[in-house]
């Protein structure tokens, strides 16, 4: 696989770096994004797609994308506009993309305002609480996450937002009644250090799962979307906010090998199965 080849990209309100590994003009682009997760969580799906050009990217307020506008809580239409600005800057016609957690959301939404820069949208895992059934008491948890980072800080937020995601089956009324999870459980600070500059969790978490995708722009573009849910995590928060808009729209879900982070290596210490997603996904956009 190449070498990554480092570009930046002016915004409104942001300056957005992102990666190209390969020639532009010669192969199809693959555009792999995630939110909040980074460039950074997509070096070994990559290597699986040696004869494609793949693109990754820092979301606004991530890494290495920095935002001119100051801080606060943004929107999937504010990263959506941020993906199209990126796309047409690679002037490579329309990409096909594999889009994970955050950044499906993200994805849909660029799809639902821009479907012609898009080939074929695979949106795996998008944590769409709001289309759930128990919609109520899942935004309720994770309001419940912002508010305790903004009060007791990183370790005790992050603590809450891991057992909400790896919950099983519905969000029942009383959840946030129970005791909080400790942040020491997870390997989390205990302490509050007091910087409020999380991505996820003072930036995306509620404008995420509290998002609605807009069903009817979707359904004009339904040959492009292909939702993806883990074989180990469909029962859990993402996975079923990605079965929810998979019904919403007349789609059959395409299982992937493994669970939410399926695709990654050892780039966080917690590999799925790539070589398995990989040959999953490369099948998905043949088709």
């Amino acid at each position: 696989m190449p070498e990554p080849v480092t570009h930046t990209l002016d915004v409104p309100g942001a300056v957005l770096t992102y990666d190209v590994r390969g020639e532009l003009s010669n192969q199809p682009v693959l555009l792999m994004i995630g939110s909040p997760m980074a460039a950074s969580g997509f070096p070994t799906l990559a290597s699986h797609f040696e004869d494609r050009t793949v693109v990754t990217y820092d979301p606004r307020g991530v890494e290495r994308s920095q935002r001119t506008d100051g801080t606060g809580e943004l929107t999937p239409d504010d990263h959506a506009a941020d993906l199209a600005a990126l796309i047409e800057a690679l002037d490579a016609g329309p990409v096909d993309l594999f889009a994970s957690s955050g950044g499906a959301v993200n994805a849909l939404a660029l799809v639902a305002q821009r479907p012609e820069l898009v080939k074929t949208l695979v949106a795996h895992e998008p944590p769409l609480a709001a289309l759930l059934p128990d919609a109520e008491a899942a935004l309720k948890a994770c309001a419940d996450i912002y508010e305790t980072y903004q009060r007791d800080g990183q370790g005790a937020g992050m603590a809450k937002f891991i057992a909400i995601v790896s919950f099983e089956g519905e969000i029942p009324a009383d959840y946030t009644d129970q005791p909080a999870p400790d942040p020491a459980m997870f390997g989390l600070p205990t302490e509050d250090d007091g910087s409020r500059d999380d991505a996820l969790l003072g930036q995306n978490l509620r404008g995420c799962t509290s998002y609605r995708p807009d069903l009817d722009a979707l359904a004009k573009s339904t040959d492009k979307v292909v939702v993806g849910v883990g074989e180990e995590s469909a029962n859990q928060l993402a996975g079923r906010g990605g079965k929810a808009i998979a019904e919403l729209l007349g789609l059959t879900p395409e299982v992937f090998p493994s669970n939410h982070g399926g695709f990654l290596g050892d780039e966080y210490g917690m590999p799925g199965k790539p070589a398995e997603f990989a040959v999953k996904l490369r099948d998905v956009l043949a088709r």
